[in-house]
């Protein structure tokens, strides 16, 4: 015969788990305080010490807008290329089998595991004036390196695993028997996709876009590489705040690199909403 608990043996533990999880929950809260809210909010504070009228003054320098117009003009336009190539890829890793699937797989993930110097470095080799492929394009007036196509080529390397990465695991586990069904309907393949496997994808295509853009804004050492570093033509934002520091201007640092963090919350910000928004209407 069981023998039941004491009432007073039972709210001990009870007491015992609620103080566990809330130390659990002050210890993960005071992490992402430490390390990631308090650098933030010190980078905010010390950039508007001096007041708006300083900070905005320092972002009217052609140098510092030209940069920061560059730099996000090309990390919305790489969200066009990653969203459909990513999608693409990952759609092909998942329902086309072929022979070295597992090594193109592996090779998605390459971009996380290389210093982005060593990519710059890459793209050098291949595309600068000596190698085989830059020589070609310059013999015909096409220059990449020192150039903004060089960049657009270190940020698609760079940001390229995040859609796949982000858009695989979904698809994987994506129950196909409606796919057959509107097939079985009459649908075609781009109707199929279009209007059952799409919806089931946006998030995660969202979700990996959105970390792909906040990825291109912030890349340093792939693009100080191949862009040259030329203000007002192939100076991006981080490497302009790398200069403006080099050059004791922190001021000016300080306020393009706050436009950058602001940028990136942004986005994850409005991120996170739509994925909440999403959950409750599925719920």
């Amino acid at each position: 015969m069981l023998r039941r608990r004491p009432r007073g043996a039972r709210a001990a533990r009870a007491a015992g788990a609620e103080r566990s999880a809330l130390g659990l929950r002050r210890a993960a809260l005071g992490y992402v305080g430490l390390f990631v809210a308090l650098p933030v909010a010190a980078l905010a504070a010390r950039a508007l010490a001096d007041g708006p009228a300083s900070l905005l003054a320092a972002l009217r320098r052609p140098e510092a807008f030209t940069s920061l117009w560059l730099t996000f003009r090309l990390a919305l336009a790489l969200i066009a290329v990653n969203t459909v190539m990513g999608t693409l890829m990952a759609w092909v890793l998942v329902r086309h089998p072929f022979p070295g699937r597992s090594l193109v797989n592996a090779l998605i993930d390459l971009p996380f595991a290389i210093p982005t110097i060593v990519t710059g470095l890459m793209l050098i080799v291949l595309y600068g004036p000596q190698g085989v492929v830059g020589r070609f394009l310059s013999e015909r007036g096409v220059e990449i390196i020192y150039a903004k196509p060089g960049i657009v080529l270190a940020l698609l390397f760079v940001t390229f695993p995040f859609v796949v990465r982000a858009v695989q695991p979904v698809l994987m586990e994506l129950d196909r028997d409606m796919e057959e069904a509107a097939a079985t309907l009459g649908a075609s393949r781009w109707t199929v996709f279009r209007r059952v496997v799409l919806p089931a994808l946006l998030p995660a295509i969202l979700t990996g876009a959105a970390l792909s853009f906040s990825r291109a804004l912030g890349e340093f050492g792939s693009v100080i590489m191949v862009a040259g570093n030329i203000p007002l033509r192939t100076q991006t934002a981080p490497v302009y705040v790398y200069g403006e520091i080099e050059s004791d201007n922190h001021a000016g640092a300080l306020a393009v690199s706050l436009v950058l963090l602001l940028g990136s919350l942004f986005v994850l910000i409005v991120l996170h909403r739509l994925q909440t928004l999403g959950r409750r209407r599925d719920g």
